[in-house]
């Protein structure tokens, strides 16, 4: 586990030219840089919090204070880092579930197909401002598709992110533009099934 302030950007499990319509320069961008930032800011914040000068918790106020603030954005960008980590070890697979797996046939159980939770999950993705995400919930033991409009707004305390699409302009504009549709679509054929069943595996369910 890092220490506060040290954690590290991932690197890709694949080569940033491996996802086929998803280019290798909109890959590159959006991992060495965005997703960086997230790290980066998150360090940078964490850091800050450890600084009495920085963070003041003596003048902590609901209005405005340096404290509040920080500690905002540590929940931004710590949750920003987390799910770009899940969006990347998503990607890299040809799209095909195993319907053998434990979660295909949890998809199977919750949602009645896995034609059904695509179209869910589609409309999701297409709905959402942010993040559309695939994840079980322990509390009810079952599978959900939520919508985060921010990548800390939406989320359901205790559940496990298993898919996550980043919906964000920056994932798409470059090769699509407006049409968010054929990104959802390329997102969908370049799922890595193997490693989402094994996320859906450590999960507990």
């Amino acid at each position: 586990m890092p220490a506060h302030g040290d954690h590290q950007l991932k690197p890709l499990p694949y080569a940033p030219d491996a996802l086929g319509n998803i280019t290798k320069e909109v890959v590159e961008w959006h991992h060495d840089i965005h997703h960086k930032g997230y790290v980066d800011r998150r360090n940078m914040i964490e850091n800050a919090l450890a600084d009495p000068a920085k963070a003041d918790r003596a003048g902590a106020n609901a209005n405005f204070s340096a404290f509040r603030a920080l500690k905002r954005e540590e929940t931004f960008n710590a949750s920003g880092m987390i799910l770009h980590e899940v969006y990347w070890d998503n990607l890299g697979g040809n799209g095909a579930p195993d319907a053998n797996s434990a979660l295909v046939k949890r998809i199977v159980q919750d949602f009645g197909s896995v034609d059904e939770w695509k179209a869910d999950f589609v409309a999701c993705a297409t709905a959402s401002r942010g993040w559309a995400i695939l994840c079980y919930d322990p509390g009810d033991k079952r599978l959900h598709n939520y919508i985060c409009d921010f990548h800390h707004d939406g989320a359901v305390w205790g559940a496990v992110p298993l898919i996550a699409v980043d919906v964000w302009e920056h994932a798409y504009y470059r090769i699509w533009g407006p049409k968010r549709p054929p990104y959802i679509e390329a997102f969908l054929k370049n799922l890595h099934w193997g490693r989402i069943a094994a996320r859906f595996d450590k999960s507990g369910a």
